[in-house]
């Protein structure tokens, strides 16, 4: 299987949850690619069986400015028949935690994505034994959810 996990991070949160993401998917034996979204064509997205997309959330529960082209672009794409789960990290001390998880999961959706209905919000930066394996366990559902409908599809 081969996946695309692509992020966007100020302070090196959603990186981290990406790398943990990454480990779990290749221990799998998935092929994983992971890149910064400001840096990712949309269009070579759609080669990949699954995407897995993180941000972090700014502000008052807002995409980062660097997610807006990106967020704009999925606008011309149909993303039916791909596999998509969302992540990204927050912090407690603003209004809507998390919000861009939730705000890219219903874009990818509205383009036709089969989204995982999890998404994976942690506080500020994975280092906790507890939100360490929030995010390793985040990967093999959504991992289990992928092969599970892949599977169905192919029946």
């Amino acid at each position: 299987m081969k996946a695309f996990i692509g992020y966007l991070s100020m302070s090196g949160n959603t990186e981290d949850m990406a790398s943990i993401l990454k480990k779990v998917l290749e221990s799998k034996g998935c092929e994983v690619y992971m890149d910064s979204l400001d840096l990712t064509d949309i269009h070579s997205i759609l080669a990949y069986d699954c995407i897995f997309i993180g941000a972090y959330t700014w502000g008052d529960g807002d995409l980062p400015y660097e997610a807006e082209d990106f967020f704009e672009e999925l606008n011309d794409h149909d993303l039916t028949g791909i596999h998509a789960a969302c992540f990204g990290s927050g912090d407690h001390a603003y209004p809507k935690f998390c919000a861009a998880v939730d705000t890219l999961a219903d874009k990818l959706s509205e383009r036709g994505a089969n989204v995982f209905q999890q998404g994976l919000k942690i506080e500020l930066n994975p280092e906790t034994d507890e939100q360490i394996l929030e995010c390793q366990q985040f990967a093999e559902s959504a991992y289990e959810w992928i092969v599970k409908n892949e599977e169905m599809e192919h029946v």
